[in-house]
Order: C-alpha cells, then structure tokens, then sequence
C-alpha cells in the first residue's frame, strides 16, 4: 500500500521542512500555532527568531471565522502572495483552519502541514478536509483541498499529554474496525503506552490514504471514515456548550460503541463482536456521561452526510469492514445509549 507523495514520515521534521522550503523558494514564509506547539513543538523545526510566527488560541472552541480572520489579517500585514508559504504546527485544529484560512487567502496560497499530535497525523491532516466550526455545528464551513506538503513525526508525540495521545488513538482503533480486522486485533493485543507509534502511523496513513485515494470527495467509499462520527459528532458538540470538556477522540470512542450498537440492530455486527469492541474501547477510554437524547439529536440533522432529513450512518459490516449511507429506526437510538450506560 503506497504513501501519497505529498505525505512524509520522517525521523527529522527540521531537515525536511528545510528541504521543501528550498524547493518551493517562497517569498514569504509564516508559521501558525497555538501557545502550546509554540513552545513546544516549534523548536524542534529549529525555526529562526526572525520567523514570521502567527498564534491562536489553542481548542476546537476556537476553530472559528474569528480565528480565520486573525489569520487573514496577519498574513495581509506581513504581505503574503500567492508565492508565499503557510506552514501549520499543530493538531487537527490547526490543521483544518490553517489549511483553509490558506486554500482561501488570495484565492490559495501554498501550505505545509506538520502535525503535532497523533489525531492530526494519522487522520485529520490526511485526505484533504479542511473547515471550520459555524454556529456551534462541526466542519460546517470548509473545502477539500490537499496540503502541499505533510510531515509527519512521532518526535512530537513525546510533547503530548497522555491524554490527548489516548484521544487521537480512538482513530487508530476505527481504522482497524472499518478496515482491516488484523490491524485491530494486533493494537488490541498491545498495552496501549507499549504500542510502537512509527508502525502505528504509518499503517493508519495507509488506510486512511487508500480510502481517500478511491473516494477524493466523500460521494461514496469514503464515508466509511465516519464510523463512529455521527453521534460522536453531536455528543462532542454538546460537550463544547457545556462546562465539561471531551476531547474529539473520547467523544469517537462513546460514538463508535453507540454506532456498534445500531449495526448489532441491523444484524451486520454479531453481539460477541460488539461487546469485546465495547469492553476494549471502556478499557482504554473509561465512560463517560451521556447528553439528554433531545439535545444531540438537531446537531445530528446538520451532519454532512444526511440526505434530506435522514440521518446517514456509516456501520461496521463484522470487524474490519463497514458500509455507508446506512438508515436505522431512530428509536434504536434510545436502545443504543441504554446499552452504553449499562456497561461496566
């Protein structure tokens, strides 16, 4: 299974982004961050003082048209062309909105990413989707548009909190359930501080590329990806209104056992499947406490892969496989969160 060529996985993130510099010679140069990969991260790229350094507030809270704006001011104030780079140092947000705050400034301007946690690295910089939150809805403004460039190091793994490298894990196991059942089985069998992250990323970039390969714009195959998203999605945004906080991989990790549930109902997943897949995702994420039903229910109805007023899911199809565009009986809903709450 092949790498796209825009994707690098490398032991020195410094000299790569130093040899693309050299080959893209732009005539301006910006790197965005958040406080955090600031002080943590941009040194490793062993970026001068001189660097142009634009830096927002880190958190999805903050993935936001008044954010985009900070960018688009800045980089008009430093006077960014069309010839000029945008080099993004961070996790999915940074990401996402430095891709798109880009691949809209101007019309597009080159950028490179560089993610800094493993969410970023193993799915949410691969595949081209770039947007922003609206109005308390996820991803609800954006594009696709490739970066020209991703490097990808697990030297900055080592930065992260234990819990936002759990988080970005909950895509790793969903790359295994919807994809390929040995990949799943051997991370299952390992203790998840114990697991080797080089091989770890570069399996899930390959799934994660070979998917997107087939389906650049989501119109089929790619939905697959979503596994785990539609109700993940709305319970994270439920979260994002409240006091509490759930980071995107914990709130994944609830919606991939509820969204288990609902392929158990359709009789596409055995119920031995869905309570080791369950056991094992408790295991390494713990619980967490579920919304009232009525409150994530109209975040649902703005998911992208709706059609009309239909909710669409994508559910496992047995472990390692899943299908797309998949309609249940919303009472199964109700059914689904009842199971969760029961287990142990």
């Amino acid at each position: 299974m092949k790498i796209p060529g825009y994707i690098t996985l490398t032991e020195d993130p410094a000299e790569k982004l130093r040899s693309l510099l050299e080959t893209f010679k732009p005539d301006r140069i910006a790197y965005l961050v958040d406080e955090n990969t600031r002080e943590h991260c941009l040194p490793l790229l062993q970026v001068g003082d001189d660097a142009e350094i634009i830096q927002i507030h880190s958190g999805e809270l903050f993935k936001n048209l008044n954010s985009c704006e900070l960018i688009w001011a800045a980089l008009t104030t430093c006077g960014f062309s069309r010839k000029s780079v945008l080099v993004n140092v961070g996790g999915g947000v940074i990401g996402d909105m430095g891709g798109f705050a880009a691949s809209t400034y101007k019309r597009g301007v080159r950028f490179i990413n560089i993610p800094t946690t493993l969410l970023a690295a193993v799915d949410a910089n691969i595949g081209g989707k770039l947007g922003i939150d609206f109005r308390g809805f996820k991803n609800h403004i954006g594009v696709f548009n490739d970066p020209d460039a991703v490097v990808i190091s697990d030297l900055f793994l080592k930065t992260l909190p234990e819990r936002e490298l759990r988080s970005g894990f909950a895509e790793v196991i969903k790359h295994g359930l919807i994809y390929d059942q040995s990949y799943f089985e051997r991370i299952r069998q390992t203790n998840f501080p114990d697991l080797n992250w080089t091989e770890v990323i570069k399996r899930s970039v390959e799934i994660k590329s070979e998917v997107v390969e087939q389906d650049p714009r989501e119109a089929g195959l790619r939905k697959i990806l979503n596994f785990g998203h539609t109700l993940g999605h709305g319970i994270e945004t439920w979260y994002l209104n409240s006091r509490q906080s759930l980071l995107h991989g914990e709130a994944i990790s609830i919606g991939m056992i509820l969204e288990g549930f609902l392929a158990k109902k359709l009789e596409k997943l055995s119920a031995s499947d869905l309570d080791e897949m369950s056991a094992y995702l408790i295991s390494v994420f713990g619980k967490f406490e579920l919304p009232p039903i009525h409150e994530i229910m109209p975040l649902m109805l703005q998911d992208k892969k709706n059609v009309g007023n239909e909710i669409s899911f994508s559910l496992l199809d047995g472990v390692g496989k899943c299908s797309f565009d998949e309609l249940i009986d919303l009472k199964w809903i109700d059914e689904a969160f009842q199971y969760y709450q029961n287990l142990k």
